[in-house]
């Protein structure tokens, strides 16, 4: 699309006209940004009728009804790296996690801002292109001594590589995403009554006293065995379920069609062969493909083998013992499991595990001993009122005690004694005033400015909840994994 360039032309110095078209800080366009919303992804199915011919299929992501391309995902990946440094631009080439953190930031962009357009389709907003003329017009960039100037716009656009086009399209979809989410932006003014109540519970302090009851000052010899099997007997060590497999691999580089194609086509004729009755090993040799046998694992346990992710273990997990999977694409190649067993979850034998049991008899011994000892204590100060040896302290909600003993001293009232455990000891506690904080002017700004913006992230976050209600985000994962993660 093109506007009149009497109407619409300007300049900026390079990076200040990017800044506002990015960041927009001059104007109530962008105040909300897009980029808070993270949306969760659900990967499409395998059924092939999604999937459609395969390496024809270049559409990425369905949100809602709309459709992401490739083309789309690698023009706005394109535009985010050209505006990073070459530092920035080599710490993403040069390290994984980071091109993986990056694609799915990319990601995120892009789906939040088609269900932004799709929220406007529904509700029938339309951007005009006079109104994009105006706000191009109105450019301080864009202008000299007040008016618009053709030559500083066209400059601006030759030194960032844009196109009229593309700069409106930015502006629309900067517009649009203002009438959507606009109105979730604003303030949201927190009663005076919640502010106190919070201050209140914030700032407000206790007087306790406690005694210590440390489970490491108590002494216990080493258990026999047959003390130890009693302690077994109620305490058993259950191994869970492990699977052993063997598999089949072919190579290839999934992200180039005709290796695709010829890994795949390779990988078809060791299925025939294993259909037929052949073994995984002798069908693997016969196509010099790769034969892989495993030692067994746990469903939650590490495999120890790069070509088996988390996502393979479950499909192992729902095989049936001596059946063989279909065949899986993996990050680098194709492979075809086979189950050779099921070692079904058992009690551990008492031999295997008796060293793993001294430490916990042991633990559970002065556990059983500490508590003794801190109870006889609060029956004392229940009894007598007296509390011999016990260490006073003026406590916060987040200072002067472990936390569990803070947590119990505020959540119980004045005048309770009772026994808090942590990890490692038994504290007596008794609870003996409560203090109302002093109202500092600074402290109670910032509190309510806190609440504000906690009450404003939740609008926004019930909103983002209700925008993928409306259109759900699905990855077609058989693209993705070609594409994107290779």
């Amino acid at each position: 699309m093109h506007f009149d360039r009497h109407v619409c032309y300007g300049n900026a110095k390079g990076n200040k006209m990017l800044e506002y078209l990015r960041n927009a800080s001059e104007k109530p366009l962008a105040k909300f940004l897009i980029a808070i919303l993270a949306f969760s992804f659900i990967g499409w199915g395998v059924a092939e009728w999604i999937f459609g011919g395969g390496m024809n299929d270049t559409t990425l992501v369905h949100v809602g009804d709309s459709e992401i391309s490739v083309n789309q995902f690698t023009n706005q990946k394109s535009q985010m790296l050209a505006n990073m440094s070459r530092e920035q631009q080599r710490s993403i080439y040069t390290d994984a996690h980071a091109m993986k953190s990056f694609n799915n930031y990319v990601m995120g962009n892009l789906t939040s801002q088609q269900m932004v357009r799709n929220r406007a389709d529904d509700l029938g907003f339309v951007v005009s292109d006079h109104r994009i003329a105006r706000e191009i017009r109105n450019v301080p960039a864009f202008q000299d001594n007040g008016k618009f100037s053709e030559d500083r716009f066209d400059a601006a656009l030759a030194a960032n590589g844009l196109t009229e086009d593309s700069l409106a399209g930015y502006l629309r979809n900067d517009i649009t995403r203002t009438m959507v989410l606009g109105p979730i932006s604003e303030r949201v003014r927190v009663p005076e009554f919640a502010v106190d109540a919070a201050y209140n519970a914030r700032y407000a302090t206790r007087e306790i006293e406690y005694r210590v009851v440390n489970f490491k000052d108590f002494g216990v010899k080493n258990p026999t065995d047959d003390v130890l099997k009693a302690y077994y007997a109620q305490h058993p060590k259950t191994l869970p379920e492990t699977r052993q497999i063997s598999y089949v691999f072919v190579s290839a580089d999934m992200s180039k069609p005709d290796e695709y194609d010829a890994g795949m086509a390779r990988m078809v004729k060791v299925e025939d062969e294993i259909i037929a009755g052949e073994t995984l090993a002798n069908a693997a040799k016969k196509h010099g493909a790769r034969f892989v046998q495993l030692k067994p694992f746990a469903r939650n346990g590490a495999a120890n083998d790069a070509n088996i992710t988390p996502q393979i273990v479950a499909q192992i997990f729902n095989m049936d013992e001596n059946t063989d999977s279909e065949t899986i694409e993996a990050k680098k190649g194709f492979m075809i499991v086979h189950l050779d067993k099921v070692n079904p979850a058992h009690s551990a034998d008492f031999a295997s595990v008796k060293n793993e049991l001294m430490p916990e008899w042991i633990r559970a011994e002065k556990h059983k001993q500490a508590y003794e000892k801190a109870n006889g204590i609060l029956v004392d100060l229940n009894r007598d009122g007296k509390f011999q040896g016990a260490t006073k302290k003026l406590v916060s909600r987040t200072e002067g005690a472990p936390i569990a003993v803070l947590s119990d001293a505020f959540n119980s009232s004045v005048g309770t004694n009772k026994l808090v455990e942590t990890a490692d000891a038994f504290y007596v506690l008794s609870v003996k005033s409560a203090t109302t904080p002093k109202v500092d002017a600074k402290k109670k700004a910032t509190l309510r400015q806190e609440m504000e913006q906690m009450m404003q992230y939740q609008m926004q976050a019930d909103y983002n909840k209700f925008l993928q209600r409306e259109y759900p985000i699905k990855i077609n994962s058989k693209v993705y994994n070609r594409y994107i993660e290779k």
